[in-house]
């Protein structure tokens, strides 16, 4: 089987986890918008380090049709849907209490600490958290989304994220191959600095520590299970998916992204992780 692994033009030779699977597979590094690459020469074309996409998000989908669904993992329609954060409305699943404020719409009520984010984003970029105190600039940052052309999202901001951060879990063909902890990214009443490089991510997303092995509770793993389900049932099981959930002011288990696009998944913190993916991606 021949492979292609997708990155970016910013990171031509993947990431560090594409580097370690593109040694077991014997594939190819390639970016997405390279002209000179021959898709159709590949058996399979994995979506990794596919991290500039946000800004191009027309003709990243379009390529990914062109590549189409014998080729492209995952599978052309579920990129589509996973790229826009408006899924959260679409899942019977519980997830966190989002508000949608499209070009148009009335701004919606602020009350207590908030998190604002764009529909389509990546990186924590155009993301913010903000207190009673600043809720102007929160109102200032939804214009600022929607006056683009995109939608804002308006969530709470959660003290879980604070006291225990986020789960990652991580499935592989189906199956949970391994779990994260992912502590807070957003400082209080602030959109979160950029990093000077070419992705233009968050720069708390680079720090050492931000993610790490974790472990998933009885709960976790079964909202997990019936998040993948769903999407399973839409769109076929995704080769790979990253399910990011926090916990309610309750403690029960909400998912807060739906990551069947490009995650990073932390292949090193997990050893045999690597290997897994490998032999999904030949079984695929």
């Amino acid at each position: 089987m021949r492979v292609a692994l997708a990155s970016c033009s910013a990171l031509p030779g993947g990431a560090p986890d594409d580097v370690t699977l593109a040694a077991l597979l014997g594939a190819d590094v390639r970016p997405w918008d390279d002209p000179t690459a021959d898709w159709d020469a590949y058996d399979r074309v994995i979506l990794r380090s596919t991290w500039d996409y946000m800004d191009r998000l027309d003709a990243f989908l379009a390529w990914c049709e062109a590549v189409g669904p014998r080729r492209l993992r995952n599978v052309p329609p579920l990129v589509a849907f996973a790229t826009d954060k408006r899924y959260l409305a679409a899942l019977a699943a519980p997830t966190v209490p989002t508000a949608f404020v499209a070009r148009g719409d009335p701004l919606p009520a602020l009350s207590g600490e908030v998190v604002v984010k764009p529909n389509v984003s990546a990186g924590a970029r155009d993301t913010g958290r903000f207190g009673e105190r600043a809720h102007d600039a929160a109102r200032t940052l939804i214009e600022r989304i929607r006056s683009g052309g995109r939608v804002a999202l308006v969530q709470p901001y959660l003290p879980s994220v604070d006291a225990c951060g986020e789960t990652g879990l991580v499935y592989l063909a189906g199956r949970l191959s391994h779990a994260l902890r992912k502590r807070a990214v957003l400082r209080p009443d602030e959109i979160a600095p950029l990093a000077d490089d070419e992705l233009g991510a968050a720069a708390a997303m680079y720090a050492q520590d931000l993610v790490t092995a974790g472990e998933a509770d009885a709960a976790e793993r079964a909202l997990g299970e019936q998040i993948l389900a769903e999407v399973a049932a839409r769109f076929g099981m995704p080769l790979y998916a990253r399910v990011d959930l926090i916990r309610s002011t309750d403690g029960e288990p909400l998912l807060l992204e739906l990551e069947a696009v490009e995650p990073a998944l932390y292949l090193t913190t997990a050893p045999g992780s690597a290997e897994r993916f490998a032999a999904a991606i030949r079984a695929s």
